[in-house]
């Protein structure tokens, strides 16, 4: 099983402290412009940012959504990836 994480032959992935940092970053970003613009757009009526850029692009309505859906995924990798760095910093 050369490609379980146990087995002295699997390659270790190192992730840089910037390579983690911008999976945050990004992350981050895209969370608040996605559902921020969203939020903006639904109640006030006004696209800016995200919303503003996909209306142009004749997106639908629910794109900037997905833009904050993708932020949160990257949030949730970064995470999970932290995490999983923490636990190898243990053993």
């Amino acid at each position: 099983m050369p490609n379980h994480p146990n087995h002295p032959n699997h390659p270790k992935t190192r992730h840089t402290g910037s390579t983690q940092g911008l999976l945050w970053l990004f992350g981050a970003i895209l969370t608040i412009q996605g559902f921020g613009s969203a939020i903006t757009e639904a109640g006030w009526n006004t696209s800016f940012g995200v919303a503003g850029l996909l209306r142009a692009a004749h997106v639908p309505e629910w794109g900037a959504l997905l833009v904050g859906c993708a932020g949160v995924a990257l949030l949730a990798t970064a995470a999970r990836r932290h995490a999983r760095s923490r636990a190898d910093r243990r053993t």
